[in-house]
């Protein structure tokens, strides 16, 4: 199936499902889970707000200040809306979730306007390093 054919199938932008696995990978490195083998899934696991906060410092790193501008032309408004791509991604068997895992993990985790403009800092330590 083509790029543009699976696109009918997609729920959110394609690029939100792409985001989704670019910011499981970021997050597994962040917090030293990265699977090497089939063996190693319980310990790679990333939970729904650990998932989030990656996504969450993944969109400042790629993005800045145009994330909730990127994230709404996506159709992602709030992170339950991640949960929705994640939960897709589980059910076309891209993505594997446990037990535990529910979509009410991803309900209100933060809001879009704190993480993404309030709370934003521009990062100047590289700029004053000779």
């Amino acid at each position: 199936m083509s790029e543009i054919d699976r696109s009918e199938f997609f729920k959110f932008h394609p690029n939100a499902y792409r985001f989704i696995f670019a910011s499981l990978r970021f997050t597994q490195q962040r917090l030293n889970r990265v699977m090497i083998g089939e063996h190693d899934e319980q310990e790679a696991h990333i939970s729904g707000r650990e998932l989030l906060e990656g996504i969450r410092e993944h969109a400042i790193q790629e993005f800045g200040l145009m994330a909730r501008t990127v994230f709404r032309q996506w159709g992602i408004h709030s992170t339950v809306d991640f949960g929705k791509v994640v939960f897709d991604l589980v059910e076309r068997g891209e993505m594997r979730k446990t037990e535990r895992d529910h979509l009410s993990d991803f309900v209100d985790v933060f809001d879009f306007e704190v993480a993404f403009d309030r709370d934003y800092k521009i990062e100047t330590s590289k700029a004053f390093t000779r």
